[in-house]
C-alpha cells in the first residue's frame, strides 16, 4: 500500500472516530482527549458497511448494538442515530 493510501486510510479512520465522539458518545468521553480511541474497535465495522453496502439501516443498527455492548443507556428509536448514519455515508470511503 502506497504512502498516500496510508494517509487516506487515517484520515477515514479519524473522521469516523470525530463523528463518534462528536455526535454518538454514548459513555460521554468526547472531552476527553485521552479517551479519544474509546470507539475505535467499532470504525472497522463501520467502514465496512460504508465501503459496502452504504446503508443507513444498517449503521443504525450498528450502532444501536454497539451502544449496548457499552451497557449504555441509547434508545433504540433516537432520530439522532439517524442523522448519525447520514454524517457517516456522507464521507468519502472510496480510493
Amino acid at each position: 500500500m502506497s504512502h498516500s493510501k496510508y494517509r487516506r486510510a487515517a484520515e477515514i479512520q479519524n473522521a469516523i472516530r470525530e463523528i463518534l465522539l462528536r455526535e454518538w458518545d454514548p459513555l460521554g468521553v468526547g472531552k476527553n482527549p485521552n479517551l479519544a480511541d474509546e470507539y475505535d474497535s467499532f470504525i472497522p465495522p463501520i467502514y465496512r458497511i460504508l465501503a459496502g453496502a452504504r446503508s443507513q439501516e444498517q449503521l443504525v443498527e450498528f450502532l444501536v448494538t454497539a451502544a449496548r455492548e457499552l451497557a449504555a443507556q441509547q434508545d433504540g428509536q433516537n432520530t439522532n442515530l439517524s442523522k448519525l448514519a447520514q454524517q457517516l455515508l456522507a464521507l468519502n470511503v472510496c480510493p
